[in-house]
């Protein structure tokens, strides 16, 4: 749901990953989602999916008059639900989709914790480039008008490191032991973006969680 959000509920007991943890993986996935879509709209992005949510005139319009109060918000929840979408569709042409660790998908104690954690930035009241500074690299939420620079993008994938990965028929999987910590599998996870492609290119790790 999309709702402007209902008053705070008492928290869940606490996961293991940390708050900036869960923030680094929030800040990436909308990063991600915002910079892939694009396909339809007068200012094209990557175009990875077929949504024009985070612009002025798709959905944030609409979205801008029916939650006048977290309309940015709701333009950054609902791509990032389109990028998840996507991701669980390729995944979905492993013989094990659910073993496979991707931006979009983490775990279910991961995946629910990053879920909570947007509610809980969305019901604060900051806007996102304050809630979450690191989207200030690339994201001019606050002006829609703002070109979409696609080297800038890059660059922010890019200083994620290198990782090494091999091509399978639905995406790149990534050499190597997965990290034990979060930080560092959202860390190759993005780096394994480039090079950017046409389509999504499925970063994933293989194996247990």
């Amino acid at each position: 749901m999309l709702g402007d959000p209902a008053p705070s509920k008492p928290s869940k007991p606490s996961q293991p990953s940390s708050i900036a943890e869960v923030d680094a993986l929030l800040t990436a996935q909308i990063a991600v989602a915002w910079a892939g879509e694009g396909h339809l709209s007068d200012q094209p992005r990557l175009g990875w999916w077929r949504s024009d949510l985070v612009s002025e005139y798709g959905g944030q319009d609409l979205l801008k008059q029916l939650l006048p109060k977290t309309f940015r918000w709701a333009t950054l929840q609902a791509v990032r639900e389109v990028a998840i979408r996507r991701d669980a569709e390729m995944r979905g042409g492993a013989k094990n989709p659910d073993k496979l660790v991707s931006l979009f998908h983490l775990g279910f104690r991961v995946d629910e914790r990053v879920g909570e954690r947007l509610m809980e930035l969305k019901r604060g009241g900051l806007p996102p480039e304050e809630a979450l500074p690191d989207l200030r690299e690339f994201l001019a939420l606050d002006d829609p008008d703002a070109p979409w620079e696609p080297d800038r993008f890059t660059a922010w994938v890019k200083s994620h490191g290198k990782v090494e990965h091999t091509l399978e028929p639905i995406g790149r999987r990534l050499v190597g032991t997965m990290p034990e910590t979060l930080l560092e599998r959202v860390q190759r996870l993005v780096a394994a973006l480039a090079p950017l492609g046409e389509s999504y290119p499925l970063p994933y790790f293989q194996g247990a969680r």
